[in-house]
C-alpha cells in the first residue's frame, strides 16, 4: 500500500501534472498541424499537377487541330498499318480496336498527317483520340497521374487531346515530409516536456522553499519566517500571508507561555504557606490527605514552570559535566520504595555539554517513574557508544505496549493503569524529561528494557 501511495503521491505533483498538460496540449496542436499541413501540400501539389497537364495540353492544342486520323482495318498491336495508308518506315504504333483511340506515332517523334505533313507534338505524355467517351485509365493511372483533357477540331472532326503529369515528385515531396515529421515531432514533445518541467520546477523553487522552511518551524522558534520571493505573484502573496500566520501564532503562543508562567509562579508562594500550616497543624487524617494534595499541587507547578521555560526557549547554559555522576545522585535522591532495589551500571567518564540543573531534572522524572512502576528492581546505566553518551532507566515492571510508547510522551498522559490518585503526577514527567533531551541535542525513547536516553559525546 505504501508504494501505491507514493506512486499516487507522484502522480498528483503539479509539477508532473502541468508537464503532461502542456505536452498533451502541444501535441495535439503539432498533430492537428502537421494533417493540415500534409493535407495542404498534397493538395498543392495536386494542384499544380493538373495546372500543369492543362498547360500541356492546351500548349499542345495548336498542333493536334492540324492533325488527321488516320483509319486502319484493326491490326494487333504493334503491327505496322497498311502500305498503302503510310510509309510502313514512319510506323512505330498503331493503338487500335473499336472504341479505341486510333494514333499513329512515327519512329522520329512525330504524328503523321494523312496529306503527308508531320507536327513534332509527338510525347508519350499526350493522348489524341476521337472518342470522347474513351477510357484514360489503363493509360494514366489516377493515383500516378494528374489528367487534363482538352476539346480539338482536328482536320478529321472534332477529337479529344488528353495530357498527364506524374505525381511521382509530390509522392516523393509527402514522402521528405513524412521522414521530417515522425522524428520530428516526437523531439519536438520532449523538449516541451523537458522544457515545461524545468520551467515549472524552477516557478514552484519559492514554494519547496516555503515548505521546508515551514516544516523547520517549530513551537521554540516561531520567530523564524519563510522566505518572501521577490516576483510579487501569487507566491509571493502565498508567503506574506503564512508569515502574517506566523505573527499571529507567535503571539498567541508567547502570551500563553507568559500566562503558564506567571500562574506557576504566582502558585509556589501560596501553595508553600499552605503546605507549611498543614505541617504545623495537627496530624490527622484529613491533614495528611491535604497535604498529600498541597505536594501534587506543588509538583504541579513546578512542572508548568519548567514547561513555561522550556517553551520560551530559554538559552542553554552548558558546561562540561559527567553524565554518569549525575545519573548516580540524581537516581539515589528520587523517592524510593522500601521494597524497590536501586542497581547502578556507570561507566566513568562520560562527559559531555549541558545544564545541570536540566539534567537532574531528566533524570529525576525517569528515576521516579521507574521506581512507581517497578516491581522489585530498577536499574541505572551510564555508557559511552561511539559519539553518544547512553542513559537508560530499567525497571521490571509491566512495560509499555508497543501502541503506546511514543503517546506517553504527549503532555497530560497517563496510561490506564496510571490513573489512580496515588499512581504519581499529573503526566508531565515524561513530556519534560524528552523536551530536555531534544534541548541538549539528543533524544528520549522507550524500549523493551527501559527508557533510553542518548546525547552528543563532549570531545
Amino acid at each position: 500500500m505504501i508504494p501505491l501511495r507514493k506512486a499516487s503521491a507522484a502522480l498528483s505533483s503539479v509539477r508532473l501534472r502541468a508537464t503532461a498538460a502542456a505536452t498533451l496540449v502541444v501535441a495535439l496542436a503539432l498533430g492537428l498541424a502537421a494533417l493540415a499541413l500534409v493535407a495542404v501540400l498534397r493538395g498543392t501539389l495536386e494542384n499544380n499537377a493538373d495546372a500543369e497537364a492543362t498547360r500541356k495540353a492546351v500548349a499542345a492544342a495548336p498542333y493536334a487541330e492540324t492533325l488527321d486520323f488516320v483509319r486502319a482495318t484493326p491490326l494487333s498491336p504493334g503491327v505496322a498499318a497498311p502500305a498503302e495508308t503510310l510509309d510502313e518506315s514512319s510506323i512505330a504504333v498503331a493503338k487500335q480496336g473499336k472504341g479505341e483511340p486510333l494514333v499513329i506515332v512515327g519512329k522520329s517523334g512525330t504524328v503523321q498527317l494523312r496529306n503527308g505533313k508531320t507536327a513534332a507534338i509527338a510525347d508519350p505524355d499526350v493522348l489524341l483520340t476521337d472518342d470522347k467517351s474513351t477510357s484514360t485509365t489503363e493509360w494514366a493511372a489516377p493515383q500516378k497521374y494528374a489528367v487534363a483533357g482538352v476539346e480539338v477540331a482536328t482536320v478529321g472532326g472534332p477529337a479529344m487531346l488528353w495530357s498527364r503529369v506524374p505525381l511521382e515528385g509530390a509522392e516523393k515531396a509527402l514522402q521528405t515530409l513524412y521522414g521530417a515529421l515522425l522524428p520530428g515531432v516526437p523531439a519536438v514533445l520532449l523538449v516541451v516536456a523537458g522544457m515545461t518541467w524545468i520551467s515549472v520546477g524552477r516557478a514552484l523553487a519559492p514554494v519547496a522553499a516555503i515548505r521546508a522552511k515551514v516544516a523547520d518551524i517549530t513551537a521554540r522558534d516561531l520567530h523564524q519566517r519563510v522566505p518572501v520571493p521577490g516576483s510579487k505573484d501569487e507566491i509571493a502573496s502565498l508567503a506574506t500571508t503564512v508569515n502574517g500566520t506566523l505573527d499571529r501564532l507567535e503571539t498567541a503562543v508567547d502570551t500563553h507561555k507568559r500566562f503558564v508562567a506567571d500562574a506557576a509562579h504566582e502558585l509556589r508562594s501560596p501553595i508553600a504557606t499552605l503546605r507549611a500550616r498543614l505541617e504545623l497543624a495537627e496530624p490527622s487524617e484529613l491533614t495528611r490527605e491535604a497535604l498529600a494534595d498541597v505536594e501534587r499541587l506543588q509538583s504541579l507547578a513546578a512542572d508548568l514552570l519548567i514547561l513555561a521555560k522550556l517553551d520560551a526557549g530559554e538559552p542553554l547554559r552548558a558546561a562540561e559535566l559527567d553524565l554518569g555522576q549525575v545519573a548516580a545522585e540524581e537516581s539515589v535522591r528520587a523517592r524510593r520504595r522500601p521494597e524497590v532495589r536501586l542497581e547502578l551500571d556507570i561507566e566513568p567518564d562520560v562527559v559531555m555539554k549541558g545544564s545541570r540543573a536540566h539534567l537532574d531534572r531528566l533524570m529525576t522524572n525517569l528515576a521516579d517513574n521507574a521506581v512507581r512502576h517497578a516491581a522489585s528492581t530498577v536499574r541505572v546505566l551510564v555508557r559511552a557508544e561511539e559519539d553518544q553518551a547512553v542513559l537508560e532507566v530499567q525497571d521490571d515492571g509491566p512495560g509499555i505496549p508497543p501502541e503506546q510508547r511514543e503517546a506517553v510522551f504527549a503532555r497530560f498522559t497517563r496510561l490506564d493503569e496510571a490513573r489512580a490518585r496515588d499512581a504519581g503526577g499529573a503526566g508531565l514527567g515524561l513530556p519534560i524529561a524528552r523536551d530536555i533531551a531534544h534541548l541538549h541535542g539528543g533524544t528520549l525513547m522507550y524500549a523493551d528494557s527501559g527508557f533510553i536516553a542518548k546525547f552528543p559525546l563532549n570531545h
